[in-house]
């Protein structure tokens, strides 16, 4: 499918320098991503956005950047449909594995198979949020394939140029 509209995400402002890198994903790895592998986590809504940065404990939300992302982007999996998920051969379980658990443990999350079948032949899925309390209208879109062009154009919404262009910002 294309996904075309605006997407969000809440990060830690440290990063605001660099919006669009995905490194920060392929640190580690995350649900959607093997370690190494650059991903963007956005979400379909503000509310997903601040969800997924604070993981569903809204108490506990440490200082945020919130940043909006014109999408236009083909080769979008939507795995937010049981019909959908059964033609690609991905499990509603495979999707909502214990990521950081498996991780936490020194196995690979079963949920990075989804990349391993998909990553190559499309640019990301479209998901439900596996963040506790969230929705089930809660959806996010994690991309691995995007670039400032067309078919997988992603852009950070700035027109007034506010988000910092090095780390000095940060300094005291």
């Amino acid at each position: 499918m294309r996904f075309q509209g605006v997407c969000y995400r809440a990060h830690d402002p440290r990063w605001a320098i660099s919006p669009l890198s995905g490194a920060g994903a392929a640190i580690r790895g995350a649900r959607f991503n093997p370690k190494d592998v650059p991903a963007l986590y956005l979400s379909t809504s503000i509310e997903g956005a601040i969800i997924e940065a604070s993981q569903g404990f809204g108490h506990k939300i440490h200082p945020l950047m919130i940043c909006s992302y014109e999408v236009d982007c083909d080769d979008i999996a939507d795995l937010t449909e049981e019909a959908a998920r059964q033609k690609l051969g991905i499990s509603q379980e495979t999707m909502g594995a214990a990521w950081a658990s498996a991780l936490s443990e020194g196995k690979r999350p079963a949920s990075w198979s989804i990349h391993d079948m998909l990553g190559k032949s499309w640019a990301g899925v479209l998901v439900p949020s596996f963040a506790h309390r969230a929705e089930p209208s809660i959806r996010n879109l994690v991309l691995w394939n995007w670039a400032a062009d067309l078919p997988h154009k992603v852009d950070v919404i700035d027109p007034m140029g506010r988000l910092p262009k090095n780390q000095k910002s940060w300094e005291d």
